[in-house]
């Protein structure tokens, strides 16, 4: 799989585990921040309002990431803007956009914004933490701090006895982008790493996010994903950890992220074939109900009414982390 295309698909994965534990993010990447906020007053992901910001921004990418609005317990800022990119290529006018996102973000909160990129590259010398111009007597400097998931390749060690679990996240990104073109040493490192994830002690929420980001980076040809299936069957088995049964695995795997990427391929503006969808609604109900057995009929007739990819997509998201009555609540009042 080139380099590019398989870059670009770290980007939506990332995106998840990042709404799941942003927390745990702060804490691993920017201590220092993480004492800073005061989070009893909890946090709100504002991408909505991220995407009208920067609208019009001028760039070639229109793709934009995380905003995410906080509370401080110390200075005089009591609230905190943070915008987080999430970038797995090497982008010629990368640092141009985060200025330009910022600055944006500047006229409509003032100087509390704080914008951190992510790089998810394979390029070590790849670093772009600044952007200026001096044009006509006038200039400008904009630096942003950066979170460069290569420099942690010397750290495996610590990575593998840390409880946080992004040591975990950024253990998987890192063997997507060396594994690339290598799928049977891919196969290696995708086993390994998923019994690393049941000796670390997660919580059976953690695990369901975790294992799913596993699978998503460290995606596999068809033959050595079902040799991996039936690695982890027989595994749980071994240990009687029935944390993620055949019927989970089957739904995270193969329902609603095939029904959606076919769709892209064949073009999101046509929808997807029928099939597809319907695929994508047992997924939900696959889910829900291992989870939940006593799962109401209501409820299962209005996930078969939806016919919009992008709320079943979010949905599965919630059928495997959340409470009966958060998925509810959010079944009830999606986002606009």
């Amino acid at each position: 799989m080139p380099i590019q295309q398989q870059a670009l698909e770290f980007d939506s994965p990332w995106k998840d585990i990042l709404e799941l534990y942003f927390q745990p993010f702060i804490e691993f990447f920017l201590p220092a921040l993480y004492t800073q906020i005061d989070w009893s007053k909890g946090y709100e992901f504002l991408d909505k309002e991220l995407q009208k910001v920067v609208r019009d921004a001028i760039t070639r990418s229109r793709r934009v990431d995380k905003l995410i609005k906080v509370w401080l317990n110390t200075g005089k800022i009591t609230i905190l803007y943070i915008h987080l990119e999430v970038q797995g290529q090497v982008k010629t006018d990368f640092a141009e956009r985060m200025f330009i996102y910022h600055y944006r973000l500047y006229d409509r909160y003032g100087a509390q914004v704080m914008s951190v990129a992510i790089l998810g590259d394979d390029q070590p010398k790849w670093r772009p933490q600044s952007y200026e111009y001096k044009h006509f007597g006038c200039s400008l400097s904009f630096e942003f701090p950066i979170i460069k998931l290569l420099d942690y390749q010397q750290q495996w060690a610590q990575l593998s006895n840390h409880p946080n679990p992004f040591a975990l996240v950024i253990q998987v990104h890192l063997k997507g982008l060396e594994t690339q073109h290598q799928p049977r040493e891919r196969y290696r490192w995708k086993i390994e790493l998923y019994q690393n994830l049941y000796k670390a002690h997660y919580t059976k929420k953690e695990i369901f996010a975790l294992f799913r980001f596993l699978d998503w980076v460290l995606t596999l040809p068809e033959p050595l994903e079902q040799n991996f299936t039936q690695f982890t069957h027989n595994y749980e088995e071994e240990k009687n950890m029935k944390y993620l049964t055949s019927v989970e695995r089957f739904a995270l795997q193969k329902g609603l992220e095939q029904g959606i990427k076919e769709g892209q391929e064949q073009g999101v503006k046509q929808g997807v074939k029928q099939g597809n969808l319907q695929q994508a609604q047992e997924a939900v109900i696959t889910v829900l109900r291992v989870r939940f057995p006593r799962l109401p009929k209501k409820l299962v007739s209005q996930i078969k009414q939806i016919e919009q990819p992008t709320l079943l997509s979010e949905l599965l998201k919630l059928a495997v982390v959340e409470s009966l009555d958060s998925f509810k609540q959010h079944l009830n009042n999606p986002p606009l």
